[in-house]
């Protein structure tokens, strides 16, 4: 409020002391030229920052992710640490904090990897040429379900996904809960 009421205060202040020039003679249409020019300087120079906070008042209307959840957002993967009105704050994996204007995170694609309940680890194993694939798809079927925080439902998902030069691939593809996503994605 304070700084909207100051922004009023001015503008009338500079149409009083134009109608008071204009009143007394002088010619106001330069010095019009004048403001309207210093306004626009002043509009151009702040437009990124207030692209930032408009963004930003959506980004808290709107919440597509809150402190805590793991995203994608402006080109950097992590975990959010803090939101602002102009830019957000992501640790990245390797421990790195990173500053993103809230402009680019509104403007581009936004993933939100913690929203929903689980997700799907996705993994390709590529066979030799002489492996049976139906064997290998059973051997891996067991090894998946002794793995820690795999969920039974959804089932995990072992398929063949590619015949290639080397061999076939075999597709393996386990669910489980956000929170353990690295741990199975590792085993």
């Amino acid at each position: 409020h304070v700084v909207a009421n100051n922004i009023v205060f001015a503008v009338l202040m500079v149409a009083v002391v134009l109608a008071a020039l204009d009143t007394l003679g002088i010619p106001v249409t330069s010095l019009l030229a004048i403001v309207g020019a210093a306004g626009l300087a002043v509009g151009l120079a702040l437009k990124d920052s207030l692209g930032n906070f408009a963004a930003g008042a959506f980004m808290l209307i709107l919440r597509p992710f809150k402190v805590g959840d793991f995203v994608s957002v402006g080109g950097v993967v992590g975990t959010v640490h803090e939101l602002g009105l102009f830019g957000t704050t992501i640790v990245t994996p390797d421990n790195v904090m990173t500053l993103v204007g809230n402009g680019k995170i509104f403007g581009d694609t936004i993933q939100n990897f913690s929203s929903l309940p689980h997700r799907r680890v996705e993994r390709t194993a590529q066979l030799a040429g002489g492996v049976d694939h139906n064997e290998a798809i059973a051997r891996f079927q067991a090894a998946v379900a002794q793995i820690p925080n795999v969920l039974a439902q959804p089932a995990p998902e072992v398929s063949l996904l590619d015949i290639n030069l080397l061999g076939t691939v075999i597709a393996v593809r386990p669910y489980c809960h956000t929170d353990h996503y690295w741990q199975v994605y590792f085993d």
